[in-house]
């Protein structure tokens, strides 16, 4: 089932050249810490091109339980007064976190050192995935958590009463560990550091650093060392969310890959820690042009323009690129589909624990439209036929996850036959007007009955 109701079968059919521009909506990541820090400062935080994806609004919703005042103006603004470091009251209610793994990790840091008890829960994809890469780090500071086996939601944590500062290491790259633990450190005294030997999206630092947190960030022989100075009194920001590159990535890949497309995707961020995709697609011989480039509160913002690339040709993913593209590797297997020869993806291990094994359930479904991909724990291989060589035809499994669902969807434009999708509910977690807007481009994406 959809994470939020009956399934929703759909067929995405072979299409004729997708055109136009393509307004994908306000950058997910950056849409939760702007919630989550408007709710930690003193005052009110405005906030404009807010996603309104169902992760994003579980996310608003939790702040409210927490105390801070939430109101949605209309078109993407929103305001958030909120109740200072330390401020979070404890909710009444258990705080469901829907499908988002992001917004889950991300308040479990950000009460972890007040003294609330709170109990996180989600839907059937989210209680599936393992929180402990979280709750242990946040264990340092003080906070106890019980949960179900293999540390999984339901999960009910004990914010530290005493909270202490901590110096961790992450183990494996990770925006939501990091950024919990820097959310934690916000309600410790002293300073607390995180290292971390891969970089990782930077949005939490940068959106602390505008709040006014004492905030560094070092290059080091160890990776980056970033220290927070706890117990700060942040102050309230007008927001200016980009859109996102990750739902980007759908309607630009979908034009290079179906004949005659010019797609113009304005406005989105191009943070160095989330532009992987687009530099792997151009290493591919990809038709893929910046314009317009620019800075928008803080963080690097262009115009994309994405036209058909009939020679796209495999390549070996640089693995120290993993974690800025993490999210797209689903959607890139798409494309590698129609290139000539290998794409190979190696140290994506992270996948097998996002919203589904993204691995298997991409394989799955690429094998069963005719696509040859191998796969091992942290590595697979899609050897593309080339430009109209891919079969179709079959039905796929979305696994409850939206970037899985949209990634065929996608597939099924340029195939030889329709490719079908048990259920595409859940793509309005992440991109709710995602069926709008293809079709608009000119994509044949219909709904059917059971």
């Amino acid at each position: 089932m959809s994470s939020h109701g009956a399934p929703v079968p759909m067929t995405s059919r072979p299409c004729g050249p997708l055109k136009g521009e393509a307004r994908v909506p306000g950058d997910k990541s950056i849409s939760h810490r702007a919630l989550i820090l408007g709710a930690l400062s003193v005052g009110e935080t405005r906030i404009s091109g807010l996603l309104e994806g169902q992760d994003v609004l579980d996310t608003a919703k939790a702040m409210r339980a927490f105390g801070a005042e939430v109101t949605d103006h209309g078109e993407g603004n929103w305001s958030v007064h909120g109740v200072g470091v330390g401020g979070f009251a404890e909710p009444e209610n258990v705080i469901d976190c829907g499908n988002s793994g992001t917004g889950v990790r991300l308040i479990m840091g950000a009460v972890a050192t007040s003294p609330v008890t709170v109990t996180f829960t989600g839907d059937a994809s989210l209680n599936g995935r393992p929180m402990a890469r979280v709750t242990d780090p946040l264990a340092l500071f003080g906070a106890r958590s019980y949960g179900r086996a293999g540390g999984r939601l339901p999960m009910t944590l004990v914010g530290a009463p005493d909270p202490v500062p901590v110096n961790y290491t992450v183990p494996v790259p990770s925006a939501q560990v990091k950024s919990a633990v820097l959310l934690a450190g916000l309600n410790a005294p002293g300073k607390t550091v995180v290292t971390e030997a891969e970089a990782t999206r930077d949005h939490t630092e940068r959106m602390l650093a505008g709040f006014g947190a004492e905030i560094t960030v070092e290059e080091t022989e160890a990776g980056r060392v970033i220290t927070l100075t706890g117990q700060p009194e942040l102050k309230p920001q007008h927001i200016e969310v980009p859109r996102d590159p990750s739902s980007a990535a759908f309607p630009v890949c979908a034009a290079l890959i179906v004949p005659g497309s010019d797609v113009l995707v304005p406005g989105i961020g191009l943070n160095p820690t989330r532009a992987g995709l687009f530099a792997s697609l151009r290493d591919m011989g990809a038709d893929l042009t910046y314009e317009n480039e620019r800075t928008e509160g803080g963080e690097p913002v262009a115009d994309l323009r994405a036209r058909f690339s009939p020679d796209l040709q495999g390549i070996e993913v640089p693995p120290a690129r993993a974690a800025s593209m993490i999210d797209e590797y689903p959607v890139l297997s798409v494309v590698a589909a129609f290139a000539r020869g290998e794409t190979v993806m190696r140290g994506v291990k992270e996948l097998r624990v996002k919203e589904s094994d993204r691995i298997d359930a991409m394989a799955t479904g690429l094998r069963a439209n005719g696509v040859t991909v191998e796969d091992g724990p942290d590595w697979w291989t899609v050897t593309g036929a080339g430009h109209g060589n891919v079969p179709g035809g079959a039905t796929c499994a979305s696994h409850l996850d939206h970037r899985i669902a949209m990634s065929f969807l996608i597939l099924g434009m340029a195939t030889q036959k329709p490719v079908s999708l048990d259920d595409g509910g859940p793509v309005a977690t992440s991109f709710p007007v995602f069926e709008q807007l293809m079709s608009g481009l000119g994509a044949q994406i219909q709904r059917s009955n059971r």
